[in-house]
């Protein structure tokens, strides 16, 4: 992370400059959407260190949820074009958009909420996709809120890390769950997408 990002430039910014520092708590989150390279967790707990925990997860969530929204509908609108067709015409993402068009909320919801989950990927495949513009906006402001709640949570208060040994061996322990939640459910709904594509693809073929 670039030392014009680290938390303590950042704490003087917002004490300094309270106008910039509310545009920067927004902006460098929406900006992760579009640029996925970029620390969305080093954002979030920034925000929450710098102006607490509610106040710096509004700013995040806020931030994450329009810059995802926009991804979606810049997509939603421009996908299907043929400058995005080296994105398009991949068969995994075929077959995402499909699942995705037939499973909905529940799985994108599960998704979004680890955050080790790839989310620039699924907000292209939901655009792609035939969800409908306000289930999609619904879905990713409820899993942005479980997400981003939590990791403000765990930056709001670093020193206690240090004080605390007990709260670093639980977060921890958290994240480790949260990993091994994320691929057993991606793991699993791989499994289910095969299946069903499987079952599409037989239904076809007998009404040939």
């Amino acid at each position: 992370m670039p030392d014009w990002l680290d938390i303590e430039q950042f704490q003087q910014i917002a004490e300094q400059h309270r106008i910039i520092g509310t545009i920067l708590a927004i902006l460098f989150p929406f900006a992760e959407a579009f640029l996925p390279f970029l620390p969305l967790a080093a954002f979030v707990v920034a925000n929450a260190t710098a102006y607490g925990l509610w106040l710096g997860f509004l700013f995040s969530w806020g931030g994450a949820v329009i810059g995802s929204y926009c991804v979606f509908l810049i997509i939603r609108r421009f996908g299907h074009n043929r400058i995005f067709g080296f994105i398009t015409n991949r068969e995994s993402i075929k077959k995402l958009i499909r699942w995705v068009e037939t499973k909905g909320f529940t799985p994108l919801f599960v998704l979004l909420c680890f955050p080790f989950t790839p989310s620039a990927i699924v907000n292209v495949v939901a655009g792609l996709s035939n969800l409908k513009k306000k289930s999609y906006l619904l879905t990713i402001m409820c899993s942005k809120f479980v997400m981003l709640l939590t990791i403000s949570w765990i930056g709001s208060d670093l020193q206690s890390l240090i004080t605390k040994p007990w709260k670093t061996v639980m977060i921890v322990l958290l994240l480790v769950l949260m990993w091994i939640g994320g691929k057993y459910f991606e793991k699993r709904n791989n499994k289910k997408m095969e299946e069903h594509l499987r079952g599409l693809q037989k239904k076809e073929d007998n009404e040939i």
